[in-house]
Protein backbone atom coordinates (compact mmCIF):
# COMPACT_ATOMS: atom_id res chain seq x y z
CA UNK A 1 0.00 0.00 0.00
CA UNK A 2 1.10 3.58 -0.71
CA UNK A 3 2.05 5.48 2.39
CA UNK A 4 -0.12 8.61 2.83
CA UNK A 5 1.65 11.85 2.00
CA UNK A 6 2.35 14.79 4.28
CA UNK A 7 0.25 17.95 4.26
CA UNK A 8 2.21 21.15 5.01
CA UNK A 9 0.69 24.64 5.04
CA UNK A 10 2.09 28.16 5.19
CA UNK A 11 0.18 30.97 6.90
CA UNK A 12 0.74 34.60 7.84
CA UNK A 13 -0.37 38.13 7.10
CA UNK A 14 -0.33 39.33 3.50
CA UNK A 15 3.15 40.41 2.47
CA UNK A 16 4.89 38.22 5.04
CA UNK A 17 6.74 36.17 2.43
CA UNK A 18 4.89 32.91 3.08
CA UNK A 19 4.32 32.26 -0.63
CA UNK A 20 8.04 32.57 -1.33
CA UNK A 21 8.89 30.18 1.50
CA UNK A 22 6.27 27.67 0.38
CA UNK A 23 7.80 27.69 -3.11
CA UNK A 24 11.36 27.34 -1.81
CA UNK A 25 10.41 24.35 0.34
CA UNK A 26 8.56 22.70 -2.55
CA UNK A 27 11.64 23.08 -4.74
CA UNK A 28 13.67 21.08 -2.19
CA UNK A 29 11.25 18.15 -1.99
CA UNK A 30 11.12 16.12 -5.23
CA UNK A 31 7.72 14.59 -4.44
CA UNK A 32 6.09 17.88 -3.47
CA UNK A 33 3.02 19.46 -5.03
CA UNK A 34 2.76 23.23 -4.49
CA UNK A 35 -0.72 24.68 -4.36
CA UNK A 36 -2.58 27.62 -2.86
CA UNK A 37 -5.82 28.84 -1.34
CA UNK A 38 -8.18 30.15 -2.28
CA UNK A 39 -7.58 28.29 -5.50
CA UNK A 40 -5.56 25.23 -6.43
CA UNK A 41 -8.22 23.66 -8.65
CA UNK A 42 -10.08 25.16 -11.63
CA UNK A 43 -13.32 25.72 -9.73
CA UNK A 44 -11.55 27.13 -6.69
CA UNK A 45 -9.53 29.51 -8.87
CA UNK A 46 -12.77 30.95 -10.24
CA UNK A 47 -13.96 31.60 -6.69
CA UNK A 48 -10.58 33.18 -5.88
CA UNK A 49 -11.18 35.81 -8.54
CA UNK A 50 -14.51 36.64 -6.92
CA UNK A 51 -13.20 37.15 -3.40
CA UNK A 52 -9.74 38.69 -3.87
CA UNK A 53 -10.49 41.45 -6.38
CA UNK A 54 -12.89 44.35 -6.42
CA UNK A 55 -14.37 46.50 -3.67
CA UNK A 56 -13.23 45.30 -0.21
CA UNK A 57 -16.78 45.70 1.11
CA UNK A 58 -18.58 43.82 -1.65
CA UNK A 59 -19.08 40.62 0.37
CA UNK A 60 -20.41 40.18 3.87
CA UNK A 61 -18.31 38.07 6.27
CA UNK A 62 -20.90 35.30 6.05
CA UNK A 63 -20.79 35.24 2.25
CA UNK A 64 -16.98 35.19 2.28
CA UNK A 65 -17.07 32.21 4.63
CA UNK A 66 -19.33 30.24 2.31
CA UNK A 67 -17.27 31.12 -0.77
CA UNK A 68 -13.98 30.13 0.84
CA UNK A 69 -15.45 26.87 2.14
CA UNK A 70 -16.80 26.01 -1.32
CA UNK A 71 -13.40 26.72 -2.88
CA UNK A 72 -11.63 24.62 -0.23
CA UNK A 73 -13.97 21.68 -0.72
CA UNK A 74 -13.32 21.62 -4.47
CA UNK A 75 -9.57 21.98 -3.90
CA UNK A 76 -9.60 19.13 -1.38
CA UNK A 77 -11.54 16.79 -3.67
CA UNK A 78 -9.72 17.57 -6.90
CA UNK A 79 -6.12 18.03 -5.78
CA UNK A 80 -5.15 17.70 -2.12
CA UNK A 81 -6.72 14.36 -1.19
CA UNK A 82 -5.66 12.55 -4.40
CA UNK A 83 -2.06 13.74 -3.99
CA UNK A 84 -1.90 12.69 -0.34
CA UNK A 85 -3.44 9.31 -1.17
CA UNK A 86 -0.68 8.84 -3.77
CA UNK A 87 1.97 9.47 -1.12
CA UNK A 88 2.93 12.96 -2.30
CA UNK A 89 3.86 15.89 -0.08
CA UNK A 90 1.33 18.70 -0.47
CA UNK A 91 2.57 22.22 0.32
CA UNK A 92 -0.27 24.72 0.44
CA UNK A 93 -0.05 28.52 0.59
CA UNK A 94 -2.91 29.12 3.08
CA UNK A 95 -5.60 26.68 4.18
CA UNK A 96 -8.34 26.63 6.82
CA UNK A 97 -6.33 28.63 9.36
CA UNK A 98 -6.66 31.69 7.14
CA UNK A 99 -10.44 31.36 7.19
CA UNK A 100 -10.37 30.97 10.95
CA UNK A 101 -8.53 34.27 11.21
CA UNK A 102 -9.84 36.42 8.36
CA UNK A 103 -13.51 35.45 8.52
CA UNK A 104 -13.66 33.97 12.01
CA UNK A 105 -11.77 36.51 14.05
CA UNK A 106 -11.46 39.74 12.09
CA UNK A 107 -14.56 40.02 9.89
CA UNK A 108 -17.20 39.29 12.50
CA UNK A 109 -17.79 36.89 15.35
CA UNK A 110 -17.95 33.85 13.07
CA UNK A 111 -15.34 31.52 14.55
CA UNK A 112 -17.91 28.97 15.71
CA UNK A 113 -19.49 28.90 12.25
CA UNK A 114 -16.05 28.61 10.63
CA UNK A 115 -15.20 25.61 12.78
CA UNK A 116 -18.60 23.99 12.22
CA UNK A 117 -18.37 24.33 8.44
CA UNK A 118 -14.81 23.03 8.49
CA UNK A 119 -15.81 19.98 10.50
CA UNK A 120 -18.80 19.22 8.24
CA UNK A 121 -17.34 20.00 4.81
CA UNK A 122 -13.53 19.73 5.05
CA UNK A 123 -12.55 17.53 7.98
CA UNK A 124 -8.80 17.73 7.42
CA UNK A 125 -6.05 19.60 9.27
CA UNK A 126 -2.45 20.01 8.10
CA UNK A 127 0.27 17.80 9.52
CA UNK A 128 2.52 20.84 9.91
CA UNK A 129 1.88 24.59 9.62
CA UNK A 130 4.53 27.30 9.31
CA UNK A 131 3.27 30.73 10.38
CA UNK A 132 5.55 33.42 8.97
CA UNK A 133 5.40 36.26 11.50
CA UNK A 134 6.32 39.74 10.30
CA UNK A 135 5.93 43.39 11.25
CA UNK A 136 2.46 44.38 9.94
CA UNK A 137 3.51 47.79 8.59
CA UNK A 138 6.41 46.33 6.61
CA UNK A 139 4.26 43.48 5.30
CA UNK A 140 1.48 45.86 4.27
CA UNK A 141 3.91 48.05 2.35
CA UNK A 142 5.31 45.01 0.59
CA UNK A 143 1.87 43.63 -0.22
CA UNK A 144 0.57 46.86 -1.73
CA UNK A 145 3.66 47.08 -3.94
CA UNK A 146 2.88 43.78 -5.66
CA UNK A 147 2.02 44.16 -9.37
CA UNK A 148 -1.25 42.25 -9.21
CA UNK A 149 -4.87 43.08 -8.51
CA UNK A 150 -5.35 40.72 -5.58
CA UNK A 151 -5.01 43.37 -2.89
CA UNK A 152 -8.50 43.06 -1.46
CA UNK A 153 -7.45 42.28 2.11
CA UNK A 154 -4.49 44.67 2.09
CA UNK A 155 -7.03 47.38 1.26
CA UNK A 156 -8.49 46.99 4.75
CA UNK A 157 -5.35 48.75 6.05
CA UNK A 158 -2.80 48.49 8.86
CA UNK A 159 -5.31 47.93 11.65
CA UNK A 160 -6.59 44.85 9.87
CA UNK A 161 -3.03 43.56 9.38
CA UNK A 162 -2.31 43.99 13.08
CA UNK A 163 -5.47 42.12 14.06
CA UNK A 164 -4.66 39.32 11.62
CA UNK A 165 -1.14 38.99 13.01
CA UNK A 166 -2.47 38.76 16.57
CA UNK A 167 -4.98 36.17 15.41
CA UNK A 168 -2.33 33.97 13.82
CA UNK A 169 -0.13 34.12 16.92
CA UNK A 170 -3.10 33.12 19.08
CA UNK A 171 -3.89 30.29 16.68
CA UNK A 172 -0.29 29.07 16.91
CA UNK A 173 -0.73 28.76 20.65
CA UNK A 174 -4.05 26.95 20.24
CA UNK A 175 -2.64 24.45 17.74
CA UNK A 176 0.87 24.23 19.16
CA UNK A 177 1.13 20.56 18.18
CA UNK A 178 1.33 21.42 14.47
CA UNK A 179 2.12 25.16 14.24
CA UNK A 180 5.63 26.58 14.08
CA UNK A 181 6.07 30.37 14.24
CA UNK A 182 8.91 31.58 12.01
CA UNK A 183 10.45 35.05 12.29
CA UNK A 184 9.81 36.65 8.91
CA UNK A 185 11.74 39.85 9.64
CA UNK A 186 14.91 38.37 8.14
CA UNK A 187 16.51 37.67 4.80
CA UNK A 188 14.71 35.12 2.64
CA UNK A 189 17.66 32.73 2.89
CA UNK A 190 17.72 32.82 6.69
CA UNK A 191 14.00 32.07 6.89
CA UNK A 192 14.36 29.18 4.43
CA UNK A 193 17.23 27.75 6.48
CA UNK A 194 15.11 27.91 9.64
CA UNK A 195 12.26 26.06 7.92
CA UNK A 196 14.64 23.46 6.52
CA UNK A 197 15.99 22.78 10.00
CA UNK A 198 12.49 22.31 11.38
CA UNK A 199 11.78 19.90 8.52
CA UNK A 200 14.92 17.91 9.29
CA UNK A 201 16.54 18.97 6.01
CA UNK A 202 20.01 20.31 5.39
CA UNK A 203 20.06 24.10 5.24
CA UNK A 204 19.88 25.47 1.67
CA UNK A 205 23.31 26.20 0.31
Amino acid sequence: MTRPGRFITFEGIDGSGKSTQARLLAERLPDAILTREPGGSPGAEEIRALVLTGDPGRWSPETELLLFTAARRDHLEKRIDPALAAGRTVICDRFADSTRIYQGATRGDLREKVDTLHRLMIGREPDLTFIIDMDPAAALSRGLARPDAESRFEDFGLEMQERVRAGFLALARQYSDRCRVIDGNRAVEAIAADIATQMGLAAPG
